[in-house]
């Protein structure tokens, strides 16, 4: 399949691929729609072993914000990059410079923002270069690092996946398995310790593991044995593809509800057998939506944390509404999750086709 057909089946509007010589910069940005506004969606820096990865990953990532952004009600579209190099000793500010000069040439189309591997610092470098970039600290004018108002929604959406699935309105002695833990799994942890969780976390780097056990009383184990520990939710917070033919046959979990992209690594086909399991699936573009709630309003929006928290929460009732549509039309939750998205692209895809600045 050639890269224009391959790009077409999965409803993309743009892909840039952009390289610097001098700083050593390959990165992709992918626009998928811009029916709802200009795109919107974090720059993630990972050690793709191969650049094919590296697009396919922007293109599904890309395609995750379009629903993600359009499920929670906001007016943009989505997009997503990608920065191929080992975020702990590849940065470097010309380089964020440079993929910030590729930002900018887009002219408003693409909106970028901090994801895994980047941080406020890398956002504040990118600005340099150019104004569509969000996320930033406050002596910046932005918001701050979003992770907080992502482990929010998490948080929000573990509390609706609770009670449709085991009829409790808390989270006292409730187990739940946290992969991953960095910034948003930590603010995670922090509120499902203070509600009373029972928390098992993991992550590839000690410290990291450390600090979690260290402050919420969390119990460690190996990252390959996270899939298989006793309790009742498994919460992924780092990377995609985690739900999968090796994996799930592991899981004794009832709930799957966590903060990563992508969890699914075939999506049609995990999401029934997770059906099959008994095993209730939060989809995660709904569920981790808290963080660009906080960017939208930084970026499009006069910033006000009252109303980013405001609608950061009303991921429970989203949560609460996915369910509902999967069982009256006896449909999975991933696409239940896809319908209420495109619900709302169709409605506004008649009046606007695609953003031009």
């Amino acid at each position: 399949m050639g890269y224009f057909e391959h790009i077409a089946g999965k409803g993309h509007e743009q892909v840039v691929l952009c390289h610097d010589k001098t700083t050593g910069l390959r990165a992709v940005i992918a626009i998928h729609s811009t029916v709802l506004g200009p795109a919107l969606g974090g720059c993630r820096m990972w050690p793709f072993e191969t650049e094919e990865e590296a697009v396919e990953d922007a293109l599904r990532l890309s395609r995750g914000m379009t629903y993600k952004n359009a499920a929670a009600g906001l007016n943009i579209g989505g997009g997503k990059a990608v920065i191929i190099g080992d975020s702990r000793k590849d940065k470097s500010e010309a380089l964020f410079r440079a993929f910030g000069q590729y930002v900018e040439s887009l002219g408003g189309r693409y909106i970028t923002a901090e994801d895994v591997g980047t941080c406020v610092e890398d956002m504040e470098a990118i600005k340099m270069e150019t104004s569509y970039v969000t996320g930033l600290s406050k002596e910046e004018g932005g918001a701050g690092d979003p992770s907080p108002y992502t482990a929010l929604g998490v948080f929000e959406g573990i509390k609706a996946s609770i009670r449709h699935k085991l009829q409790k309105d808390d989270l006292k002695g409730i187990k739940i398995a946290v992969q991953g833990c960095g910034h948003v799994a930590y603010y995670l942890c922090e509120y499902l310790h203070e509600a009373g969780a029972e928390l098992i976390v993991t992550d590839i780097y000690q410290d990291k593991v450390d600090k979690i056990v260290n402050a919420f009383n969390a119990t460690a184990v190996k990252p390959e044995d996270i899939y298989k520990v006793e309790a009742d939710i498994f919460s992924p917070c780092a990377l995609g593809s985690i739900i999968n033919d090796e994996t799930i046959p592991q899981m004794q979990f009832k709930i799957i509800a966590g903060a990563a992209n992508n969890q699914l690594r075939d999506e049609e086909k995990h999401s029934s057998i997770l059906v099959e399991k008994g095993i209730l699936y939060a989809p995660d573009y709904i569920i981790n939506a808290g963080g660009v709630v906080d960017v939208y309003f930084e970026a499009i929006h006069e910033y006000m944390e009252s109303k980013v928290i405001k609608k950061v929460k009303e991921i429970y009732d989203t949560i609460a509404e996915v369910y509902t549509i999967a069982e009256k039309e006896n449909i999975t939750t991933s696409k239940a999750a896809e319908r209420l998205a495109e619900r709302r692209i169709e409605k506004i895809a008649g009046i606007h086709r695609r953003y031009i600045p």
